[in-house]
């Protein structure tokens, strides 16, 4: 059953787009029922101009488009959540975000979330493909046949091992962001999208660890 969006008397929802690889929020702006069925159609963020009475999609003249993922409603259904795969800047000052201000007037981007990294990091691996072995270490693992790739795995793997035990706790975490980042690799040669695994985990929470295993397939 559809959720019914409540507009104010002016016919608008306040709109919140969030980036839905980070966490960070990008911009806020307003939507009519209009603006909400271009966003549906399109796949893009569709807004309305109060100060020009009409619609306006994110990035049509700068080329910085939302790809909306999926839209949420809050609980009282009066204001809605995008979640966008950002290209660009979202803000007009050329900012991240539009809110890069603090109240104590100091500048910077919104925090992401901190696992967000390993999806940012997968996505510069998948570029990568574009690339020459010559000029990308990334490339040349891609290019290369399966041996390579999973030597290094192994290779960062048994450095993990031997770190884990000791007290260089810098070092351990040099060592495992290492072998995080050739499992990537691999997993990017094996055309296997990280938000795959990302939902993979999500499934196993608030599942037995002994439960999970017993209902793998052998």
């Amino acid at each position: 059953m559809a959720v019914e969006i409540a507009y104010d008397d002016k016919g608008l929802i306040p709109v919140i787009a969030q980036d839905a690889t980070t966490g960070a929020v990008r911009m806020f702006a307003w939507a009519n029922a209009e603006a909400v069925r271009a966003t549906k159609e399109s796949g893009f963020a569709t807004f309305y101009s109060r100060s020009r009475s009409e619609l306006w999609q994110k990035g049509a003249t700068s080329g910085n488009l939302m790809r909306v993922r999926d839209i949420r409603i809050d609980c009282d259904g009066d204001v809605l959540l995008y979640l966008v795969d950002a290209e660009g800047p979202s803000c007009h000052t050329g900012k991240t975000s539009c809110f890069f201000r603090r109240l104590d007037g100091a500048e910077e981007d919104p925090a992401e979330a901190p696992a967000a990294i390993v999806s940012r990091v997968a996505a510069v691996i998948a570029e990568r493909r574009k690339q020459t072995g010559e000029k990308s270490y990334v490339a040349s693992l891609l290019t290369a046949e399966w041996p390579k790739i999973l030597g290094k795995i192994a290779e960062e793997s048994g450095e993990l091992a031997e770190s884990l035990p000791g007290t260089d706790a810098k070092h351990t975490a040099h060592e495992a962001a290492d072998l995080i980042f050739h499992v990537l690799v691999g997993l990017e040669k094996a055309h296997v999208p990280v938000d795959e695994v990302f939902a993979e985990l999500r499934r196993r929470f608030g599942v037995s660890g002994h439960v999970e295993k017993q209902s793998r397939k052998p």
